[in-house]
């Protein structure tokens, strides 16, 4: 019985995309630190569509994360068809603001767990007719964000990285997508202690989880390398492109000041 897997999967973006795995008739393996909240998630995952839900509660910033969660799949047999790295989070005001272990453990959950994850399970992934992987990244990842620079460079990298892999993987079974939201309807903004102005600036172009979702999903399943949800994100990402670099950095932040 093959099973999607996905980190941070017991709200926000990651659960939403769980709902529509599971709405697709995929059996899940839901990630996340909260064991209270990932038991709910997959009891209602398994009576609203008949599937296999099962979790695991563990914190994606240890740095044996990655090697736990593939040991767990591997006693207990679970097959991996589609590895979604989704588990992410921000640290918003100066780098010298946080310590050296606040801003590693963010770069562990953002960049480092999911590239260990990606690299144990590829070969499990290549042994199926058809395998995913679906990277979770940012609009941020299209420019650098002045008072949240560690937090975009590492959605700089999923991207790169994504893109890389996939032309690696290229005429192999395993499709490699990357989706980079931007405003979302999560608890970003609170656990990132994001400021007023910035969350009255997100409050104007927030999409919801599950709108990402459908959208994350839909071309993971088309085979799609690189999307950016929303009509107005497309365009920030095209106006970042278009602009001189240090404008676009000053404007975003006074955004975040």
């Amino acid at each position: 019985m093959s099973y999607a897997l996905i980190t941070g999967a017991s709200k926000g973006i990651g659960k939403a995309i769980a709902e529509e795995l599971a709405r697709r008739n995929f059996n899940v393996l839901l990630v996340a630190r909260s064991e209270s909240l990932l038991q709910t998630v997959a009891q209602s995952l398994t009576s609203k569509y008949r599937i296999q839900a099962e979790y695991l509660a563990l914190d994606l910033a240890s740095p044996q994360a990655a090697q736990q969660i593939f040991d767990w799949c591997r006693s207990r047999q679970y097959t991996i068809q589609v590895l979604v790295n989704n588990a992410g989070y921000g640290l918003s005001g100066s780098f010298e603001k946080y310590t050296v272990a606040e801003n590693t453990d963010m770069m562990h959950v953002n960049m480092l767990t999911p590239v260990q994850l990606t690299q144990l399970f590829l070969p499990q992934l290549r042994q199926q007719s058809r395998a995913y992987i679906l990277n979770i990244a940012s609009s941020a990842a299209y420019q650098a964000v002045p008072l949240l620079s560690l937090y975009a460079a590492t959605k700089a990298f999923m991207l790169t990285f994504s893109r890389g892999l996939r032309q690696e993987l290229a005429g192999s079974a395993v499709s490699v997508t990357c989706i980079s939201p931007g405003s979302t309807d999560t608890d970003f903004v609170q656990r990132a202690n994001i400021g007023e102005k910035g969350r009255k600036a997100a409050q104007k172009v927030n999409m919801t989880a599950e709108a990402v979702a459908a959208v994350s999903v839909e071309s993971m399943l088309a085979g799609r390398a690189e999307v950016i949800p929303g009509l107005i994100n497309k365009l920030g990402a095209f106006m970042v492109w278009l602009m001189p670099k240090g404008l676009v950095e000053r404007t975003a932040m006074q955004i975040y000041r």
